[in-house]
């Protein structure tokens, strides 16, 4: 009698023939979708910095905007009333960037010399983020292969207010 062997049908020897493909498959597209996951996540953070930067600019302007009690009268009272409101405005946008403060330390500025339109003064809030220093997700592939990014972020909100309605 002859003996007989495994007879193999053709089914099993194409199952056989494609074992490991999945693994190959695997190996060669999960690179590029971490790669699209990776620059979703690190544009996503660079997006909601810019805009906690932009929201905090603009608190610090609308701080500016309220009225400042300052007693007296005249321009030495007009120029405390300025600086009131220039004050008031960095400690809102400093207040605006606390969430930031645990990635880097942005910068928040309020100047009054901007531009001065006759009979009005100006406040001009800012606040900067250095992102190259500080990057909120670290780069992949070292300095050769990053993502593009960009280096600061910043945002600026000027204010403007009649001279007649500091005090």
């Amino acid at each position: 009698m002859i003996q007989k062997r495994y007879l193999e049908l053709p089914l099993a020897k194409a199952r056989r023939a494609q074992r490991g493909n999945a693994a190959i498959e695997f190996a060669l597209l999960f690179p590029v979708f971490f790669l699209v996951f990776y620059a979703i996540v690190t544009y996503s953070l660079v997006f909601a910095t810019q805009h906690t930067l932009t929201l905090a600019a603009a608190e610090g302007a609308r701080a500016a905007l309220r009225y400042q009690l300052v007693s007296g009268s005249g321009s030495a009272a007009a120029a405390a009333a300025l600086e009131e409101r220039r004050r008031m405005a960095q400690t809102t946008t400093g207040r605006a960037l606390l969430a930031l403060n645990s990635y880097g330390v942005p910068e928040a500025r309020v100047t009054s010399a901007c531009a001065d339109p006759v009979g009005y003064a100006c406040i001009e809030v800012s606040a900067r983020y250095d992102y190259r220093a500080h990057p909120l997700v670290p780069p992949l592939f070292g300095p050769l292969l990053a993502l593009p990014t960009p280096a600061v972020l910043a945002a600026r909100s000027v204010v403007q207010i009649n001279r007649a309605h500091l005090l």
